[in-house]
């Protein structure tokens, strides 16, 4: 049975997943210290990056196995608000966008799709979670489905009861502002089955498994 799923997911210690406001200087929002220890390299796997093979790159590892299709909220793709431009936005992340798979970007507003040729597309989608979701496991064609952030939108999709599976990384700082995880979401953990292993760095992985998959 294919899961919906979310990976390496920072939040600091007050529990804050990113930044208020998100600008082109400021893609997290004045968040980026919770991505200090972060190599995004890993995400392919742990043979990509040179060094040693630790326990936050094989957990960071995860990111891409067994997934078919990403839904992202539209603060991910970009920074904009509102109708979208005529700017020739294409995300954050170049000509080779990590994801190689359908990624749904939740929006109010129509915007064409945006393929390119590593297999990625990037899906203008307007819709509750539960009707989201189902075009996102269509396209994902048997596989996985990851919910990509922000925290947000995996805040959403918890408190529709949509994830089978979290990795979250709680990173040993204190922010004071910012966009909770939790907000609204009192006693979420009562349907999880949450182990958790703290790394050498200072980092500790929480591995959240739906008591229904355990």
């Amino acid at each position: 049975m294919p899961r919906t799923r979310v990976h390496n997911l920072n939040i600091s210690l007050d529990g804050y997943a990113a930044g208020e406001h998100v600008t082109f200087d400021a893609p997290i929002g004045g968040a980026e210290r919770l991505f200090s220890w972060f190599d995004g390299r890993a995400i392919h796997g742990v043979d990509k990056v040179d060094g040693p093979f630790t326990l936050d790159r094989a957990l960071t590892s995860m990111w891409g196995q067994g997934i078919g299709a990403e839904i992202m909220g539209r603060r991910k793709f970009g920074p904009q608000v509102g109708d979208w431009p005529d700017d020739g936005w294409r995300g954050w992340w170049g000509d080779e966008p990590p994801f190689q798979t359908p990624v749904f970007v939740l929006s109010h507003h129509p915007h064409p799709t945006i393929g390119f040729p590593n297999g990625t597309s990037f899906r203008f989608v307007d819709g509750p979670p539960h009707e989201v979701l189902r075009l996102a496991q269509e396209a994902a064609d048997g596989c996985d489905v990851r919910i990509g952030g922000g925290p947000s939108t995996v805040r959403q999709f918890l408190q529709a009861d949509l994830i089978d599976f979290m990795h979250l990384v709680i990173v040993p700082i204190t922010l004071g502002r910012g966009v909770s995880l939790w907000e609204g979401s009192s006693g979420a953990e009562d349907r999880f089955t949450v182990e958790s292993v703290t790394s050498p760095s200072g980092l500790i992985h929480q591995l959240w498994n739906k008591n229904d998959h355990v």
